[in-house]
């Protein structure tokens, strides 16, 4: 496997988990979702991630989603990938949502791990099976148990590696010892989904990263894999240690990335609008620590 392999990036290299704008009143914002999307292309985003937890997926309508799909499809043209978001902790729910994001214009799907209700290995398994079964469009595994409260092991995604459909990890499993031990079993394109691993996990073998700092930087977080594509990987180095400060007030600083993001995006006159309850927005502090290491970032 090696990252330059173009089959190796089924939905392209840097993909940002964007945001969902909404209204100061809290409606879905589809002119500002368009106008994001495009921003985040031309600054470096070759895909997008809709609907994902950094979307607000769980409060936002099915309609809602197939809507999102739609136009940020209008606004990026065909040459973007665009993975919707469909996981839930239902299953037929996930497979009604994975039909409607492809009737809607997305290249692939998300699915989560079913949350709450802490199904056994072979109950995820099915689950996975029974998504890719359905729909038409490959699928990106989406393994983050410290939300779902359950792993997808490495041995249940070798076995679903086998599926024609299931293509792609977004791996926040904080196991990278497990990662390696799929890495080197399967084919399957692996993206990094915690901003502090996006350089590690490309170092040994990964497709890419599916970045919620990008909402805010996106060229920064490509220009870390420009340069270990290059083979500059002192360079690569230097890129992600100077991005820690913001990787950390903006995803380890106590409050979820859907807010820091939001709050951030705000400061920069990006769309973004307001959090969904339960969801509470930044307070005044947090924001003007979010922007400090914003302006330093992007001033180095």
């Amino acid at each position: 496997m090696t990252t330059s392999s173009t089959t190796a990036r089924p939905f392209g290299r840097t993909l940002c988990a964007m945001i969902t704008p909404f209204t100061e009143g809290g409606a879905l914002d589809l002119d500002g979702a368009r106008k994001l999307a495009a921003w985040l292309v031309a600054e470096g985003c070759d895909g997008l991630v809709l609907s994902g937890t950094t979307g607000e997926s769980p409060t936002t309508t099915d309609a809602e989603k197939a809507e999102l799909v739609a136009a940020v499809r209008e606004a990026v043209g065909e040459g973007v990938s665009l993975v919707a978001g469909v996981g839930s902790a239902d299953t037929r729910h996930t497979v009604e949502l994975a039909l409607a994001a492809g009737e809607a214009g997305a290249d692939g799907v998300l699915v989560v791990t079913p949350y709450y209700s802490r199904p056994p290995q072979e109950a995820v398994e099915a689950h996975f099976r029974a998504v890719a079964d359905a729909s038409e469009l490959p699928v990106m595994l989406y393994d983050i148990p410290g939300r779902t409260g359950t792993r997808i092991e490495p041995e249940t995604v070798i076995r679903l590696a086998a599926h024609p459909r299931i293509v792609a990890v977004k791996d926040c499993s904080y196991d990278f010892l497990g990662t390696q031990k799929v890495l080197a079993r399967t084919d399957l394109a692996y993206y990094a989904g915690c901003d502090e691993h996006v350089l590690a996990l490309y170092a040994v073998g990964a497709a890419g990263c599916v970045s919620t700092v990008a909402n805010a930087v996106p060229g920064r977080i490509a220009a870390i894999l420009d340069a270990f594509d290059a083979g500059d990987t002192a360079r690569a180095t230097e890129l992600q240690l100077r991005a820690t400060p913001l990787i950390e007030a903006m995803m380890a600083a106590g409050l979820p990335g859907t807010v820091t993001a939001k709050a951030l995006l705000t400061r920069l006159g990006l769309p973004s609008g307001p959090v969904r309850a339960p969801l509470l927005p930044a307070d005044r502090e947090a924001t003007d620590a979010l922007l400090a290491h914003h302006e330093q970032l992007t001033a180095a």
